[in-house]
């Protein structure tokens, strides 16, 4: 079994950015520009970002955090969205999610640019991901595909069955693998709740993707032998001997399931700080369309 390590591969695509970064300020003066948005006091949130900001600074970009509290009306977000939409000193948004209850998110995720959409969230991103042209690809599943890429572990006419079927992760992965492109070309299944066999389907997989946020739920018998796993899952479990009193498992069972894959990825450690990393290297691209770089 060799681990696939998402913290070393992320240090290794945020130096990667660094030095884009510097070379593009040499020559032209300019640099990419991230602003996230922030309503509430959600402290799972206030965290991301605290990291977004710090991984931002880190590779050399403008990096901003605008704080709205949590009684934030959502005509005043709008504004706010519009008004960085415009600004060009900012080549990315994002808008950290959830949001409180009285602001509707799909109204905030339409009125950011596609052209500064770094989630991959906007509906003109997705559809242009699912016919497979060039976009911004959500963060998690781009995070995936490049995780398997710089591992080359081939995709091409592999079965990935993807458990879960979210807008953030399951939906597009699945559409990511199924492309006719390198890194890609597999045959997808994708499972979820309503599957009424689910390990008859997780027993074929030659890559299996879990992403339904239940602790442990994929077994060693549920996998075949030298099967890849990525576990997408952060799930917070008791645990007496922990500090915290709690413990971050993933969606797979990683003691035992660990003995049968070939590769696997931790949690943490695995495909998490993936997520920023491609963040930034879709602001990256955002700056170098803006900007005609």
């Amino acid at each position: 079994m060799q681990l696939i390590d998402g913290k070393k591969v992320a240090e290794e695509i945020r130096n990667e950015l660094k030095l884009k970064v510097d070379e593009t300020r040499e020559k032209t003066g300019k640099i990419p520009g991230l602003v996230a948005i922030i309503v509430g006091e959600d402290p799972a949130s206030k965290v991301y970002v605290g990291m977004k900001e710090k991984a931002c600074r880190e590779a050399g970009f403008n990096s901003r955090v605008h704080y709205l509290p949590q009684e934030t009306k959502e005509e005043e977000l709008l504004a706010l969205v519009e008004e960085y939409n415009k600004d060009e000193n900012f080549h990315g948004i994002l808008v950290q999610l959830p949001l409180p209850k009285h602001i509707d998110e799909s109204k905030i995720v339409y009125a950011i640019s596609p052209a500064k959409d770094v989630d991959g969230f906007h509906p003109f991103s997705v559809g242009k991901m699912v016919i497979g042209q060039d976009t911004f690809f959500p963060c998690t599943p781009f995070g995936i595909v490049e995780l398997l890429k710089r591992y080359n572990i081939e995709t091409k006419g592999k079965h990935v069955v993807v458990v879960g079927r979210s807008n953030i992760v399951g939906k597009p992965v699945a559409n990511m693998l199924l492309q006719k492109k390198n890194n890609a070309n597999a045959v997808v299944t994708v499972c979820h709740s309503a599957a009424p066999d689910l390990k008859k389907f997780t027993l074929q997989a030659d890559i299996l993707i879990a992403a339904i946020g239940k602790a442990n739920l994929i077994t060693a018998d549920m996998i075949k032998e030298g099967a890849v796993v990525i576990d997408v899952g952060v799930n917070r479990v008791e645990d007496a001997n922990a500090k915290k009193g709690y413990k971050i498992v993933g969606d797979v069972d990683f003691a035992e399931v660990s003995r049968k894959a070939s590769y696997i990825t931790p949690v943490p450690g695995g495909v998490g700080p993936m997520t920023i990393a491609m963040l930034l290297s879709n602001t990256y691209s955002a700056f170098k369309k803006n900007e005609n770089i």
